[in-house]
């Protein structure tokens, strides 16, 4: 065909000309109609978006919507805030997004709406660790019936009636200056709010102080509390309170020992309900707008530790992957119903398209054929994205080890390990992951497995000793996941701990790591910025910014073998 086009053009390189003209315009008409077809089916991708929740939840989407605006300066979210009786009208006439608690949840009359749990607000009960009577406590659990009772009967509050162990010591029962947290109490022992009396704390942190100082002591906050002043580490003096008992004994799956396992055995309905409530994403219908969409997984992943900064609980690891998958399986109904188009039609489209680019590209080779021409290229390079930590995503929960990898234990004993999302910022892409066999033994410090990306590749070492059980399969196709979610879907493998005890000693938890952090970027800025070994690289100068400041997301992504093995000898094999 184009040898065909090049002779008739050569004959009538008018005619020709006027053939073109008239197919690129007829092109461009069919196209424009297309596309206005195809629109009219598909979701719009808008710039901006209503969000409203009520009046509990404000500090907490306030908190939401402000990240994600400065994270995406195009896109703007605005807040309202509405009454219990409107929210429902508000989401269905506006077709808004919405935030609520589960007190709100019955004004939604259930099946006109779509949603999904993305927060918890939860209370826990602590007593001092120095109580004498806490193998009792531990052996019976203390159960709502037997609280109620020494708030109904104030003689009676003492620790022999919580036992029955004939102990006439008193509780000293210290109730915080929260409506919510007391509200929730009260559901709990099924009394009414007012008859709850004790000694008054301001705030958590007074109540926790004066359970630390009171072995006699017994007091009601929400978790977030705890998790702030010991970032998910029990708090030094401070034991959790078994509030149950589940057939015939109390925390038969550990479930007190620590604050992970007790968020898990919560989502296994293991907890008193009245003690929980949700916070739910809801809306007409499932969202499909791709903007809408993005913000509720950033919701997911990197914005719930803005749960924990306004006093709620994020998810457990599976909840969050469960409800990503859930958004992940949306789809995009384009119906294809009143197409105006003709097989001649569709026919005449693809010819005119091949005319337009035979004509092009032998108009481009003409060109270049010509003596003293030539085409100067300008390609426009992406504007560069930059880090430093305050843009690595964290998660309470996880254990986080200075070889830049992280560590969950299961309810089962097992542990999930992945690399914290610093290391995959620096690395960029990553198109490949040696992981280690399932059933090989691993000792903590080993190399265990290799991050690759176009044939470079740096050795990660096992935070913890034990025997592999898994590993995460969907990395052998998807290793990009590590990029997008290296906290959640892009973990690595499961192993079996042999030494958790001793090695968890070693490993920190989120508010220790974020420190640290701090002094991992100084020492990469001064990797790039001071390293001898620069291979005559030039680059190395362009990886710190002029001023000393953030560095390019990404940045080791355009280097060559050397410098990644550079990187591994001189910096991340001295991590720590």
């Amino acid at each position: 065909m184009s040898v065909l086009l090049s002779i008739i053009s050569n004959l009538y390189p008018r005619a020709i000309r006027t053939i073109f003209l008239f197919a690129g315009f007829s092109l461009i008409f069919c196209i424009q109609a297309n596309s206005r077809e195809i629109v009219k089916n598909r979701p719009a991708r808008e710039d901006a978006f209503t969000i409203v929740c009520t009046a509990d939840l404000t500090d907490l989407v306030t908190h939401w919507t402000n990240e994600y605006s400065r994270l995406n300066p195009g896109l703007r979210i605005k807040v309202i805030n509405v009454s219990k009786p409107a929210i429902a009208k508000a989401l269905l006439q506006n077709k808004n997004l919405g935030f609520i608690s589960n007190e709100y949840s019955p004004v939604l009359n259930g099946e006109a709406f779509w949603k999904m749990e993305v927060g918890r607000s939860m209370v826990v009960s602590i007593i001092n660790s120095g109580n004498p009577y806490l193998n009792d406590i531990y052996q019976q659990g203390i159960t709502a019936r037997k609280f109620a009772q020494i708030f109904k009967h104030p003689e009676l509050l003492n620790w022999g009636t919580l036992l029955n162990n004939g102990q006439d010591t008193p509780v000293n029962f210290y109730i915080l200056n929260d409506r919510s947290t007391n509200e929730s109490v009260a559901k709990f022992l099924k009394v009414n709010p007012g008859t709850l009396k004790g000694i008054k704390a301001e705030n958590g942190k007074e109540l926790i102080s004066s359970v630390q100082k009171d072995p006699f002591a017994l007091g009601f906050c929400k978790i977030a509390t705890i998790l702030e002043a010991d970032n998910q580490r029990n708090l030094a003096n401070i034991t959790l309170l078994p509030l149950e008992i589940w057939k015939g004994k109390t925390n038969n799956e550990n479930l007190y020992d620590n604050l992970i396992s007790l968020s898990q055995g919560i989502y296994d309905a293991k907890y008193p309900k009245a003690l929980y409530s949700n916070i739910y994403f809801v809306s007409s219908k499932k969202p499909t707008n791709e903007n809408e969409v993005a913000f509720l997984k950033w919701v997911l992943t990197g914005g719930q530790k803005y749960l924990n900064y306004t006093g709620y609980s994020d998810l457990v690891l599976r909840n969050k992957r469960a409800n990503i998958d859930m958004l992940n399986n949306h789809f995009i109904n384009v119906n294809t119903v009143n197409v105006r188009y003709t097989i001649l039609k569709k026919a005449l489209i693809i010819l005119f398209a091949s005319i337009l680019i035979v004509f092009l590209v032998n108009t481009v080779i003409r060109f270049i054929k010509k003596p003293g021409n030539a085409i100067e290229t300008n390609i426009a390079s992406e504007i560069p994205t930059f880090i430093d930590d305050n843009a690595i995503l964290t998660l309470k929960g996880l254990y986080y080890d200075k070889t830049h990898t992280w560590v969950f234990l299961k309810k089962d004993g097992m542990a999930i390990v992945g690399i914290d999302d610093f290391l995959q910022h620096v690395t960029g892409p990553i198109t490949r992951i040696k992981m280690p066999d399932i059933g090989k033994k691993v000792r903590k410090g080993e190399q265990i497995l290799s991050i690759i990306q176009n044939g470079k590749q740096l050795n990660i070492y096992a935070p913890i000793s034990g025997t592999i059980k898994a590993q995460n399969k969907i990395l052998n196709t998807e290793p990009s996941l590590v990029n997008f979610c290296p906290l959640t879907d892009g973990w690595m493998f499961i192993i079996e701990p042999t030494n958790w005890l001793t090695e968890i000693q070693f490993l920190i938890m989120e508010k220790q790591y974020k420190e640290w952090l701090k002094s991992e970027f100084t020492r990469l800025k001064d990797f790039f910025s001071m390293n001898n070994n620069t291979h005559g690289n030039p680059e190395y100068a362009y990886s710190v910014l002029q001023d000393g400041g953030a560095l390019r997301d990404g940045v080791l992504a355009d280097f060559g073998p050397e410098v990644w093995e550079d990187f591994q000898t001189c910096y991340l094999d001295r991590s720590g």
